[in-house]
C-alpha cells in the first residue's frame, strides 16, 4: 500500500507542470465560519499560503479517496439498505466537497471533476471501487467490513499528508475529517459488532486501532451514523 502510493504521488508530480503555488511562501490562510469546505472571502486568498507539490499531489489523492468511500457506500447502501451506509456516504460527500473546495482555492487540477458514481481517473482508485463493492455486496458483514478498511486507509493517508504540510489552510481541513474519518470507523465497528463479530483492524496497528475507539467521539464535519440503530433507512 506504502509502496503503491509513493509510485501514485510521484506519478502526480511528473504529470504536473509547477505552478505559482509550487513555490513555498509564507502567509496564512483564513476559514470562514467552523467549517473547512468554506471558500475564503477575497481578501483571504490574497494571504493563501502557496503549495508545494507534494501538497498539491496529496490533495489530489485524498480528493479521488474521498470519492471512492462515498461511491462504495452509496453502492452498499444500495445493495443493503442499511442506515449507517447513507448516513455517512452523505458525511463523505462534504468531506469530498471540503477537499474540493481547497483544490478550487489553490488552482490544482480536480481529478474527480467527473462526478460519476463510480469512475475514476486513476487505475488504482478504479480497481478499487469494483472490488471493494464486489466484496462488500458479498454480505452485511463484508459490508461493513469494507466500510472499516476505508476508513482505517482513510486515516493513515490523512495522518500521511498532515505530516507534510504546515500550511494553516491545509491542517485544517484534513484535521477535520481526519475527526471524520475515526467517527466513522467507530459506527463500522459498532454496527459489526451488533451482529456479535469482533472487528480486528485490517490496516492501522491494534494501538491505533484502540486509542481511535477509546477516545470519544469528536466533531468531525458530518453525520458520524454511529447515533441510529442497525437497521434499514
Amino acid at each position: 500500500m506504502r509502496k503503491a502510493m509513493t509510485w501514485i504521488l510521484l506519478s502526480l508530480l511528473a504529470v504536473s507542470a509547477v505552478p505559482v503555488w509550487a513555490q513555498r511562501g509564507a502567509g496564512q490562510a483564513n476559514q470562514g465560519r467552523n467549517d473547512p469546505a468554506t471558500c475564503p472571502n477575497a481578501a483571504a486568498l490574497a494571504a493563501l499560503q502557496p503549495l508545494s507539490q507534494e501538497e498539491a499531489a496529496w490533495l489530489v489523492y485524498m480528493r479521488e479517496e474521498e470519492k471512492l468511500a462515498r461511491d462504495v457506500y452509496l453502492a452498499l447502501y444500495e445493495r443493503w439498505e442499511l442506515a449507517v451506509f447513507y448516513q455517512i456516504a452523505q458525511s463523505e460527500q462534504r468531506h469530498f466537497d471540503a477537499i474540493g473546495n481547497a483544490i478550487e482555492r489553490y488552482d490544482v487540477p480536480d481529478p474527480a471533476a467527473d462526478e460519476t458514481a463510480g469512475v475514476f481517473s486513476t487505475s488504482k482508485f478504479q480497481t478499487m471501487y469494483a472490488n471493494l463493492v464486489s466484496q462488500g455486496s458479498a454480505s452485511i458483514p463484508e459490508a461493513l467490513l469494507v466500510g472499516g478498511a476505508i476508513e482505517e486507509l482513510d486515516i493513515i493517508d490523512l495522518e500521511e499528508a498532515l505530516g507534510v504540510t504546515d500550511n494553516t489552510d491545509i491542517v485544517r481541513v484534513y484535521t477535520n475529517l481526519l475527526l471524520g474519518s475515526q467517527n466513522h470507523l467507530r459506527a463500522f465497528v459498532s454496527h459489526f459488532q451488533v451482529l456479535g463479530e469482533l472487528y480486528a483492524p485490517q490496516y492501522l496497528s491494534q494501538a491505533a486501532f484502540d486509542a481511535i475507539m477509546d477516545s470519544t467521539a469528536a466533531n468531525g464535519n458530518g453525520n458520524t451514523g454511529r447515533s441510529g440503530n442497525f437497521r434499514r433507512k
